[in-house]
């Protein structure tokens, strides 16, 4: 049974179940307790029931958007910025030589280098 009051965008884990979810709203008038599961399904429950159910706070998880319908990356503040032609012609490692790479594509019985893919 849990003792902490439900809090609204906190993720859960059912200790009996193994199931994840987070509160999404909760009415005091009404004493109740919206939640929506990992996958994507909604719940209402009384805060009654809230207290007595196995739960534990966790992490968000890695994928949270799982529940979410129509969500655009751009909601989700992440910083990344696009790939250049340039990022791609890089070595994946800083210590490799230009060369080295170029060699790759190098045709063993060839004196010209393949065409880059």
């Amino acid at each position: 049974m849990t003792k902490s009051p439900p809090s609204v965008t906190q993720w859960y884990r059912h200790l009996d179940k193994g199931q994840e979810f987070h509160v999404t709203a909760v009415d005091e008038e009404a004493a109740t307790v919206e939640l929506q599961h990992f996958d994507g399904d909604l719940e209402e429950v009384d805060l009654d029931d809230w207290y007595r159910m196995d739960v534990e706070p966790i992490e968000a998880p890695e994928d949270w958007t799982g529940p979410l319908d129509d969500i655009e990356r751009d909601d989700l503040g992440y910083t990344e910025t696009e790939m250049t032609a340039e990022d791609w012609n890089r070595p994946l490692r800083e210590d490799v030589e230009p060369s080295a790479t170029e060699a790759l594509f190098e045709d063993p019985g060839s004196e010209e280098p393949l065409p880059p893919r």
